[in-house]
């Protein structure tokens, strides 16, 4: 199909080409590498012939077009895009860029899929091609993060048949495809906004209200996501707070709102969500009034009669906007383009992922199928093994060895003492283990070699992790740390945790806390900066910024949001709060390229 015989000079022509579309994070440029290009046929055919083969090869080249898809979590594939046909080649470089939103919190699967085009179809736009008309030559799947990650921002893969016929795809030669992700400078503007609020309400009986904001972002399924807050202003009914930080990639950029203007959509469709919320010590906070505004709103709120607040009010069966007569104003709004967390990536720091689980006794007995701990002989994961897998699948792209430091705690190891920090790797000296399996494999053997116990202690693994960061950072290590802790229970020592947090604040160190079963976590919040304010060490010393995110689980369990997407939303920021603040640079990577 599409094939024609070549002497070798002909020069590759482009048909029913596909333009690029722009104003995006990441743009995809790819090129194919046949199994054989001129100088390899050329020895063939010398090789063929100085054996009396005659008359039986002929250089065959094709018209190939890639198919860009995204694969849904269901397995589903959704079209993004096609490139150009380009005519005559083997080793096609397509000019066409496919925009694509990078998004860190979520693991982003794309399959790229190339076919030879017929050449009675050479005049038909590519959007109008049917597929299945044309000539399958192959296919690579791969997770956006694997290419952005990488030093080049480009991966080279084998195609093969497809996945059902894996098992035969080692014996084939179908060629290589090459992809290169560009990020766009729209990507790296940040906006600074200064917000006040005037005439908020009284909440608390003796006192006036302790007020911050929190802005979230929509996702698909119309839940909210918190992308950043204000600090708590006491004592204090007309606040202006500090500035915030949005980056306009992963909000939504005001292009894309001045688009949806363009096509005559109102930009209130994916608006920003802005709650003012009472302080209460207890993490359950009173909502003093919210609004709905797109970025470009808030620009043109600048100097403005400000905006009035609402809460929701229900009226009969419906609910219903009050709006108050608190209003929010916009002091200050300006944009700046900075180094972003890709910058750095590129430049070779790498994340690095650890893991501490809970096996203390409230877990239950693992043998029992109401245990948190149960291994379901079906294969179905429990609660810990998800939430593993989930969050290590997406930060293991980010990690070049992919060994993982990993700890239980609150149990009884084999002829020893309860221990707060015990490697599940079974050795006494190394505490790492290799991949996401090999997580899963040492959290699995412990359940037999360790007797639950308890309390449920934080201090000594966060001390760990805390140790691990600041060794690297001694050896001026390129290295940013993220550790996972996996509990069922309220921990016992929350003053000795939040000192261990306050002083890892200065490291390059987050931590990410995931709450199992029906325990109330009220006491775990108080760790979330987003649910207050700012942690206090017993000495009085202040955290010098946020980097703990908790996530109880039993709020997600309706699948309308992912454990890894509240989990991970905010690590990109509060990875470039640790680096701005201490002006750290990211390394120049090796052939970086720029999108202009």
């Amino acid at each position: 199909m599409g094939n024609c015989f070549s002497d070798g000079g002909a020069k590759s022509a482009a048909a029913g080409g596909a333009g690029a579309t722009s104003a995006s994070p990441n743009n995809l440029h790819h090129h194919q590498s046949g199994a054989g290009g001129a100088a390899s046929n050329d020895a063939v055919d010398l090789y063929l012939n100085s054996h009396g083969y005659r008359g039986l090869f002929s250089q065959i080249e094709s018209d190939p077009m890639a198919v860009i898809y995204t694969k849904g979590r269901d397995g589903k594939l959704e079209e993004v895009g096609r490139t150009e046909v380009i005519l005559n080649s083997l080793d096609p470089v397509w000019i066409a860029k496919h925009t694509v939103k990078y998004h860190f919190e979520i693991l982003q699967t794309y399959v790229f899929r190339v076919y030879d085009v017929d050449s009675q179809f050479h005049s038909v736009p590519v959007k109008m091609l049917k597929l299945d008309e044309q000539q399958f030559l192959g296919e690579v799947t791969c997770a956006l993060s694997e290419i952005v990650s990488k030093p080049t921002r480009s991966l080279t893969l084998n195609l093969v048949n497809g996945e059902e016929h894996a098992k035969d795809n080692h014996f084939q030669k179908l060629g290589v495809l090459n992809i290169r992700a560009e990020e766009c400078t729209s990507s790296k503007t940040t906006a600074e906004i200064i917000f006040r609020c005037s005439d908020l309400e009284y909440k608390d009986l003796f006192s006036k209200s302790d007020p911050f904001l929190v802005i979230s972002k929509a996702v698909e399924s119309g839940s909210l996501i918190p992308v950043c807050k204000t600090e708590v202003k006491k004592n204090d009914h007309n606040p202006t707070w500090k500035p915030v930080f949005l980056n306009l990639q992963q909000i939504g950029s005001k292009a894309y709102a001045n688009l949806h203007d363009y096509l005559g959509i109102s930009r209130g469709d994916t608006p920003l969500t802005i709650e003012c919320f009472n302080f209460n010590s207890n993490g359950r906070h009173d909502l003093l009034g919210k609004t709905e505004k797109s970025l470009a709103d808030l620009e043109n709120l600048l100097n403005e009669e400000g905006e009035s607040l609402f809460v929701p009010d229900v009226v009969g069966q419906s609910v219903q906007n009050k709006v108050l007569k608190s209003r929010l104003f916009v002091e200050k709004y300006s944009e700046s383009t900075q180094h972003s967390f890709l910058d750095y990536i590129a430049g070779g720091c790498e994340m690095n992922f650890m893991v501490a689980v809970d096996y203390t006794a409230s877990n239950g007995n693992p043998r029992l199928a109401d245990s948190l701990h149960y291994i379901d002989p079906s294969g179905r994961p429990n609660a810990y093994q998800k939430a593993i897998k989930d969050v290590g699948d997406v930060l293991q792209c980010y990690d070049s060895d992919k060994r993982y430091p990993c700890w239980g705690f609150g149990a009884r190891p084999i002829d020893g003492p309860v221990s707060h920090c015990f490697n599940l790797s079974g050795s006494s000296i190394h505490s790492e283990v290799d991949g996401i399996q090999g997580i899963l494999t040492a959290y699995n053997g412990a359940l037999h070699n360790v007797q639950f116990a308890g309390p449920t202690l934080f201090g000594p693994i966060i001390h760990a992790a805390s140790e691990i960061a600041s060794q690297s950072l001694a050896n001026n290590e390129h290295k940013y740390f993220v550790m996972l802790i996996i509990t069922d229970g309220v921990i016992t020592d929350l003053q000795e945790t939040i000192d261990s947090l306050v002083k890892a604040s200065d490291l390059p160190l987050s931590v990410l806390i995931v709450g199992v079963g029906g325990a109330d976590f009220k006491e775990m919040e108080v760790l979330d900066a987003d649910k207050g304010g700012r942690l206090e060490s017993s000495s009085g010393k202040i955290a010098s910024r946020d980097i703990v995110q908790f996530i109880p689980l039993q709020r997600l369990q309706g699948g309308e949001i992912s454990v890894v997407h509240s989990l991970l939303a905010e690590l990109p920021l509060q990875f470039l709060t640790y680096m701005r603040s201490r002006d750290i640079q990211p390394q120049q990577p090796r052939n970086s390229q720029k999108c202009t």
